[in-house]
């Protein structure tokens, strides 16, 4: 038998996480005073199942949970979707430096976390979502790179505080101790 390109803990998290993003972002979204846009405490979830599970589950995650959003919103805004999932990619593609899974997630590796996901956050938003909102959709571009420099900052401060103390409490778990495993 081949190796197996993603585990079955992985697919659960991708569904609990994206579950549970979406519950944040569209039941406790906080206007920003910036039109169509929100304090966003979805991102937090998205950045701590990345950070544990990898950039699948974090593309994933991002994907999903934000598309289920926008459904519910009235129609989904495919720039913004995507580049919630690059953000759960980028984020996930350090998870091993994070170290949260084996309980040593330390002042070092909080301030790893939050330098990549300060850097995804203005990747994505500063950049790939506003420069995609211009490019497909036409968007004014003073209209959405405030949308994005809004977004990016609420995004960073949220990550910052609540997506670091998700982590330092899922490392002091044992959750690695406490993990299902095949028999």
């Amino acid at each position: 038998m081949g190796k197996k390109m993603i585990s079955v803990k992985t697919v659960v998290a991708i569904g609990i996480g994206a579950a549970l993003m979406f519950v944040l972002m569209r039941f406790v979204a906080v206007p920003s005073g910036v039109p169509n846009t929100n304090l966003n405490l979805g991102i937090a979830i998205l950045s701590i199942f990345a950070a544990i599970f990898g950039p699948v589950a974090g593309f994933l995650i991002g994907f999903i949970g934000h598309t289920l959003t926008d459904l519910t919103w009235g129609g989904v805004w495919w720039t913004w979707v995507i580049a919630d999932a690059l953000y759960g990619l980028a984020v996930g593609i350090f998870w091993k430096f994070y170290r949260i899974e084996e309980k040593a997630f330390g002042v070092k590796q909080a301030v790893i976390f939050n330098g990549v996901q300060i850097a995804a956050n203005l990747l994505a938003w500063v950049a790939i979502a506003p420069t995609l909102d211009i490019l497909i959709y036409q968007e004014p571009s003073d209209k959405v790179y405030l949308q994005g420099l809004v977004a990016g900052g609420l995004n960073i401060a949220v990550v910052l505080v609540l997506g670091t103390l998700l982590a330092i409490g899922y490392s002091k778990t044992g959750s690695k101790e406490r993990s299902l495993k095949a028999e």
